[in-house]
């Protein structure tokens, strides 16, 4: 029994060794190194199944199955897959230049001035007649009847090229991510896990212009009532605003799992795995309440809240407005919280504030108590930060409200929001588990389609609904 289970130790060494051999040969491996590629895939197929890898002629079996983020990367050679990382890096820096001229379109009243749509693109005008055939679009929408009557051509011409701008810089965004991927998929760098992963990506980019159109189509409708101003719906701005958010989360984060596949807590020890723990469990509820507070600031904007109640702390004199529960005692209910002008921004600094407060004494956490002592060093720093990014966003917040949000300071905190998004994805990163438990790992196979399926149906959703 005791030479049995001496040599079930000597085989698992054995295959913990292949393994290692490997993934360093796969690391390493030169351009045009089929086999590596080959063994990837041989790799991934294993580890999907929990079963046997053959390399180098020998058979064995995997000492643990691949993650997720080792996955995207198993098989592909170390200089193609750092390709891959700077191509899906440098989308979500397009992502992240789109949500900034997006928030600058709508700073600057933009956004309305097109009043039709295509999914392949609209010729922009470029005669003294087009332009006034474009101009008389825009004089029958609610906008320029209520907001803009003695609006002049050069006028239009301004905003007009604003949107058009956003419009198109989507689009490229479009080429931009397709033709690489092409790329990359004729040189055998885009194995199964990936392909799913980028479809996916793909899917919800060309749902967010339908988005984008459906959300700038409800701004062309009449206000409901006679004292609102003609604007977008605030909770169609909030979909479009936090579909960017989570299209730029999905690529900086599958950048960062090309960048770094193994866990980094994976040879550090159990001490650093209880420890990593820990910290994780922590850390996802501040994560939630980011994202949270991001999605109320999305209603801000929508509710063009910013430019109301223009002094800090305090709120027409007082902590709480007068106002906070005014559409609620005229049957509005719930949609108070979502439509009220001063509920809205007082919900935003409310949260706002319980988000520093909690960055704060997260940070101190990570930093100080010895309970998580044994973490990875990039969490610490990647803490470090979130700390920074948070003050700094927090005092970009009160100078926008206190100068009635012109575009330069709006547009500088909508974008330190996604500064902010990162450097907590950045967080949540370097604390992955060595392994995803048993629960996880059997979900995981069903993330992918499942979001896919989600996607296409919030866009059949916007498509046949006005």
């Amino acid at each position: 029994s005791s030479s049995s289970s001496s040599s079930n130790g000597n085989s698992r060494g054995a295959a913990s060794a292949l393994w290692r051999r490997w993934s360093s040969h796969a690391a390493s491996s030169p351009a045009g190194s089929g086999g590596t590629v080959a063994n990837g895939a041989a790799a991934e197929a294993a580890a999907a199944r929990g079963g046997r890898v053959k390399t180098a002629g020998v058979s064995f079996t995997l000492p643990h199955a691949l993650t997720m983020s080792e996955s995207l990367s198993a098989g592909v050679p170390y200089h193609l897959r750092r390709q891959l990382v700077w191509w899906i890096g440098g989308t979500a820096a397009w992502v992240y230049t789109m949500v900034v001229l997006g928030g600058v379109t709508r700073l600057t009243r933009s956004g309305l001035s097109m009043t039709d749509w295509k999914f392949t693109g609209e010729r922009p005008p470029l005669t003294d007649e087009h332009w006034q055939e474009e101009f008389a679009k825009y004089k029958l929408s609610p906008e320029f009847k209520k907001l803009h009557p003695n609006m002049t051509l050069e006028d239009f011409k301004f905003i007009f090229w604003m949107e058009y701008a956003h419009r198109m810089w989507g689009r490229l965004l479009g080429v931009a991510f397709v033709v690489p991927a092409a790329y990359f998929a004729a040189r055998g760098a885009i194995n199964q896990a990936l392909a799913k992963r980028l479809g996916l990506l793909f899917t919800m980019g060309g749902t967010q212009g339908l988005v984008g159109w459906w959300m700038v189509r409800s701004g062309l409708d009449e206000p409901t009532e006679e004292w609102q101003a003609p604007r977008v719906s605030p909770y169609r701005l909030a979909a479009h605003l936090v579909s960017a958010f989570t299209i730029f989360a999905a690529l900086a984060w599958t950048a960062m799992d090309l960048s770094a596949p193994t866990p980094a807590v994976r040879n550090m020890g159990q001490a650093a795995s209880i420890a990593t723990s820990l910290a994780r469990r922590v850390t996802l509820p501040f994560a939630a309440l980011v994202a949270v507070t991001a999605t109320s600031g999305a209603f801000v904007a929508g509710m063009d809240a910013g430019r109301a109640f223009n002094t800090f702390p305090f709120m027409g004199g007082q902590w709480v407005p007068e106002e906070y529960w005014d559409l609620w005692d005229r049957g509005y209910g719930f949609r108070n919280f979502f439509e009220n002008t001063a509920a809205v921004q007082f919900d935003h600094r409310l949260l706002a504030g319980l988000t520093t407060c909690g960055v704060g004494a997260l940070w101190a956490f990570l930093r100080l108590s010895p309970s998580v002592a044994a973490v990875p060093h990039r969490a610490k720093l990647a803490m470090d930060l979130v700390a920074a990014i948070t003050v700094a966003q927090a005092t970009l917040g009160i100078w926008t409200l206190l100068e009635m949000v012109p575009p330069h300071l709006g547009s500088a905190h909508q974008a330190n929001a996604l500064n902010l998004f990162i450097a907590v994805l950045w967080t949540l990163h370097a604390l992955r588990p060595s392994m995803p438990g048993p629960r996880a790992a059997s979900l995981s196979r069903f993330v992918t389609p499942a979001a896919v399926t989600g996607v296409l149906g919030i866009g059949l959703a916007v498509t046949t609904n006005n």
